[in-house]
């Protein structure tokens, strides 16, 4: 299986071919997953991650190295070969049969050993993968101009109505994600912090982005891929009240924040995002009592993918969020980040006045 990241990062620095068949690396701020014995310009150490086999890169958001084309060569691990055999599969067959039955008889295997190899090698499970691989589909056949109907049914979808059930997964419904931020006009700033490059987006109503990235450049994207067809135009000095609030909370300072949003979400990403806003500094609840306090107990996965679809983070504070078990689940920032921020918390710093609802704009 693939090594450990201290022997990865050493096969990546001293670019050793001997484990080109073991793991790809992927390139956060290029978003560009490569061999280790990739020829191309080493990147830093904190910038990267790695990855069993390519499939899992990609449906991470990185894509293939058009110098060391990392996706053309088959992993040695048998497992590993069978995993990205059936992942290939599923990206084929998306309008198809992809049940544990359909893939193990597929592949050749009992579902059982589908299941626990796949999880093993992947880190999700296959029918994970298959909704998101669904849902780039649909992504890709949007913002390429296809019409919202013909790309449901080309993802997979059987029904209109299965693709709206999953509209907290895009943010908002499918007629708004491919109006690709069409039509507004968005001021933004960024500047360097103690968390790395922060961006912060604004409409006319309030805030309705921020991102972090390891450049500013970075950072930009971000902002640039959701909002693909808005206009973009910086202004430092009216944001700057807004990126000032951030960068102190950053420095310990403890809300409440005093800042107008205006977010594309939906009816379940609203509540959501307002019970997050309970969440007193310095405290964490779980996906679950996130759920039943939303009256939606049975949605604790549907919380977690709110969570990392929110689109204002520190301001709707989704890392106070954890796992049932008060483990760091995953974080749209990393994990690492996500454990700073919860220790920075419980740091004494003074008196705070407590946090107030802020009112999300739908």
């Amino acid at each position: 299986m693939m090594p450990d990241p201290a022997t990865c990062w050493k096969a990546v620095e001293s670019r050793d071919r001997s484990y080109e068949r073991r793991f790809v690396v992927g390139v956060k701020t290029t978003r560009i997953y490569c061999r280790p014995g990739c020829p191309a310009r080493l990147p830093l150490q904190k910038n990267v991650t790695y990855f069993a086999v390519g499939a899992a890169a990609e449906l991470a958001g990185f894509r293939a190295c058009k110098r060391c084309k990392p996706d053309q060569i088959a992993p040695c691990d048998e497992n590993a070969m069978r995993v990205e055999a059936l992942c290939a599969h599923i990206q084929t067959h998306l309008d198809g049969d992809l049940s544990l039955e359909a893939l193990g008889e597929a592949a050749h295997l009992s579902p059982t050993y589908v299941q626990r190899t796949f999880q093993a090698v992947m880190g999700i499970s296959p029918h994970q993968y298959v909704e998101a691989c669904r849902m780039q589909h649909f992504r890709a056949q949007v913002k390429q101009g296809e019409r919202i109907t013909d790309a449901i049914y080309a993802a997979g979808f059987q029904s209109s109505s299965r693709l709206y059930e999953r509209t907290e997964q895009l943010g908002m419904t499918p007629v708004e994600y491919k109006r690709d931020g069409a039509g507004l006009h968005i001021r933004y700033t960024a500047t360097e912090s103690v968390m790395g490059w922060l961006l912060v987006g604004a409409t006319e109503r309030g805030i309705c982005s921020i991102t972090l990235g390891t450049t500013q450049d970075d950072a930009f994207g971000r902002l640039k891929h959701e909002f693909a067809r808005a206009t973009l135009e910086r202004d430092d000095a009216a944001l700057q009240p807004a990126v000032a609030q951030v960068i102190a909370y950053f420095n310990g300072w403890q809300p409440p924040f005093e800042l107008p949003l205006d977010l594309r979400v939906t009816a379940f990403q609203k509540r959501d995002l307002e019970e997050l806003c309970r969440i007193e500094y310095g405290q964490t609840r779980t996906y679950g009592e996130i759920a039943a306090a939303i009256g939606s107990p049975k949605s604790a996965r549907a919380v977690g993918r709110a969570c990392a679809t929110n689109p204002v983070p520190f301001i709707v504070p989704c890392h106070r969020v954890v796992g049932q078990d008060g483990s760091l689940t995953g974080y749209a920032y990393g994990v690492d980040l996500k454990r700073t921020l919860l220790e920075m918390e419980q740091q004494p710093v003074g008196e705070q006045e407590g946090e107030e609802l802020i009112c999300i704009e739908v």
